[in-house]
């Protein structure tokens, strides 16, 4: 941590990965060290990194199951252990995304690397956008345009 704070831009980044709600300060940490290119990826990019991404198993008129594979380990392990008291507890976003998968018939570790993932995203975009993270969306967005006068 000492040696983090030490660096301006890499302690703006684990301010801004920490404002997420479900990252907590071991979770920052792991992401700004095991994938210092947050920020500048896709989201498509950032999951595949992880290890995230889901991938097919198919071939010829085989068609297999989704599975995540690859990626950096650690990284993955580090977000796939966020995501259980995040989406259980600390973000509504993530809260949603669970309740929404476990209805639709998802196991629940299937649920979890969604969640995972979905995390690491919202991490990627606070980061690309240098804002913290909101839970809720910002007034003027929700009130839509106004009718003409």
């Amino acid at each position: 941590m000492a040696a983090i704070r030490e660096h301006r831009d890499l302690a703006q980044r684990l301010d801004l990965i920490y404002s997420v709600g479900g990252a907590g300060m071991p979770t920052a940490v792991a992401v700004l060290i095991r994938m210092p290119e947050i920020g500048q990826l896709s989201r498509e990019q950032a999951a595949a990194l992880a290890g995230l991404a889901p991938y097919d198993d198919d071939s010829g008129e085989h068609s297999g199951a989704r599975h995540v594979d690859g990626g950096r380990k650690r990284l993955r392990r580090a977000l796939y252990t966020a995501a259980l008291p995040a989406s259980f507890r600390w973000n509504p976003q993530l809260i949603a995304l669970y309740s929404r998968l476990r209805a639709a018939g998802k196991e629940h570790k299937q649920a979890l690397i969604a969640c995972a993932r979905k995390l690491l995203i919202f991490i990627n975009t606070v980061v690309a956008r240098g804002t913290p993270w909101q839970d809720q969306p910002p007034l003027a967005a929700t009130m839509g345009a106004s009718p003409a006068s």
